[in-house]
């Protein structure tokens, strides 16, 4: 009798071990390039993610979570290559990536062909989940829609003239054509398209100098940018024609530059002091345990990014059949350290909260602090769908 039911055990426990199995998940990002500091803390964030949604386990279902890297050096050509290799020679059942859209937008075919899912994060061009997206694609990240909707609705007020300076890219393109659509009641009588390695902002300067001089009430050149020091445009002095200086949020290092602008608003994807929720103030106590410092902008993407894949994999069983993800996915809601998001079912595309924020100049932090303001909840930004299909 004993040894039937050892054998009935053993055969328990092989039956077991035969259904679990690895789930591969490979992560191409900007591990190298222009953007490496900001796909370090994505890499960071999606580990502690996929931590703190197992409990520690790193498994579902019995199934253990192996992360594979691959580095495409913010080049598309190498992005798309490596997605095509993490399918087919690593045979990875979901990707996630990349940091920099140009990377994300080569590898959104990659996914089609393969018919396997890529969670963008945190690569920000509208185009991603608008007219080059697939079914294939999910986005945690914010867009550049949510990004410049959130700053029009903590800019947009009756007597408020606005210029804009953006980098000549599709984020920088997207990102105004947005900020332009959501204004209702200030008006925007400038664009000014620079390029991205641009340091000599003279020329660009007196253009958005012209376009706002002498007009009355409040005056506000609003910039998106991402990485190199925009800022210098305040060297050139606006503040003697009256003007204002506004941007988004951004990485902590960047906004050391915040500090020479206090009371300076904008809207802000992340900041670690502001969202007050399980996941976030656990993912504040770990970084500062593990690194000494807190968790940064992309950190918190990361870590959004990691929960999701999580939770959708609980509402599979573990199961990573393709076609079972997306019915699981779409219309999902998850936690994550900004608090709910939610998967639209039409694109993809996480509806999430943005923070209205102005600048406080403290000395205890080396970068100007954003103070809450208010939430701007998903439902106060009407975001469009631009997808095709």
């Amino acid at each position: 009798m004993k040894n039937r039911l050892f054998a009935a055990a053993a055969l328990l426990c092989c039956a077991a071990s035969l259904q679990a199995k690895d789930i591969k998940i490979a992560h191409v990002y900007d591990k190298t390039g222009a953007l490496e500091a900001y796909a370090k803390q994505t890499q960071t964030g999606l580990m502690l993610g996929l931590e703190y949604a197992t409990g520690g386990t790193m498994q579902v279902n019995g199934n253990k979570l192996v992360v594979i890297e691959k580095d495409n050096q913010g080049k598309p050509d190498v992005a798309k290559a490596q997605l095509a290799a993490a399918f087919a020679d690593d045979k990875a059942d979901i990707a996630v990536g990349p940091t920099s859209s140009g990377a994300a937008l080569a590898m959104l075919p990659v996914a089609e062909e393969y018919k396997k899912i890529l969670l963008v994060e945190p690569a920000v061009a509208d185009a991603i989940t608008g007219d080059k997206w697939n079914r294939y694609i999910f986005r945690t990240g914010r867009n550049s829609s949510q990004d410049a909707i959130a700053n029009a609705v903590a800019l947009d007020k009756a007597g408020v003239t606005i210029a804009t300076m953006a980098q000549d890219t599709a984020f920088g393109r997207d990102g105004v054509k947005a900020f332009k659509e959501a204004l209702k009641k200030a008006k925007l009588v400038h664009e000014e398209y620079l390029p991205g390695n641009t340091t000599d902002f003279t020329a660009g300067a007196q253009r958005l100098f012209d376009s706002l001089k002498g007009k009355p009430g409040r005056k506000i050149i609003f910039i998106i940018w991402a990485g190199g020091n925009p800022f210098k445009i305040a060297d050139l002095d606006p503040k003697r024609y009256g003007i204002e200086i506004a941007t988004g949020g951004n990485i902590l290092p960047a906004m050391t530059a915040y500090k020479n602008f206090p009371g300076m608003e904008g809207a802000a994807y992340y900041y670690f002091a502001i969202p007050k929720n399980p996941a976030n103030n656990w993912l504040v106590t770990e970084h500062y345990k593990r690194f000494k410092n807190p968790p940064d902008f992309f950190t918190a993407g990361g870590m959004a990014a990691g929960m999701a894949l999580v939770e959708a994999l609980k509402k599979t069983a573990g199961n990573t059949n393709t076609e079972k993800l997306i019915a699981a996915m779409e219309g999902m809601s998850f936690d994550t350290p900004k608090g709910k998001m939610t998967f639209r079912k039409e694109d993809h595309q996480a509806m999430q909260s943005m923070y209205h924020f102005k600048i406080k100049v403290d000395p205890a932090f080396p970068w100007g602090v954003p103070e809450l303001v208010r939430e701007i909840k998903p439902e106060e930004m009407t975001i469009p769908i631009r997808n095709k299909r």
